[in-house]
């Protein structure tokens, strides 16, 4: 079964985004989930109750289920986030370097040409391939 796809569509029929999820060796399963106007702990709750009855239907092999909000510093994993969160900070994680650099820090301006763009000073916006992108994550400010 694939799990990304499985908990994807599962998500979307409920009103929330799967964000990422993680399994642990121990046989812990975290389900991060998001949606319009952030997540409560009502939220986590109902998609904990729905996704252990519908794990137990289809045989889902798990020990323990946390949900969880993303988080202030929420990943980033599709082209559509990288659209969505545009005008936040972002810091990104290269596969490879860019121009000496493993990492590239700014604010998000969006995608174009399948690249993000990423404008680390007032007059240098930075191309970063999207296929290039180990990690990226939104940099809260306070």
């Amino acid at each position: 079964m694939d799990l990304q796809h499985f908990l994807d569509t599962t998500l979307v029929g409920l009103g929330y985004e799967l964000v990422d999820f993680e399994l642990a060796r121990n046989g812990l399963m975290r389900v991060f989930i998001d949606k319009e106007g952030g997540i409560t702990l009502d939220d986590c709750v109902a998609v904990s109750n729905h996704l252990s009855r519908v794990f137990m239907v289809e045989n889902v092999d798990y020990d323990r289920l946390e949900i969880s909000s993303p988080g202030l510093d929420r990943p980033l994993k599709r082209e559509a986030d990288f659209v969505r969160f545009a005008g936040e900070q972002v810091k990104i994680k290269l596969r490879l370097p860019l121009d000496g650099k493993k990492s590239v820090q700014g604010e998000l301006k969006g995608v174009a040409d399948g690249a993000v763009l990423v404008a680390v000073s007032a007059d240098q916006t930075v191309a970063v391939p999207l296929m290039q992108i180990d990690k990226a994550k939104l940099v809260p400010v306070f």
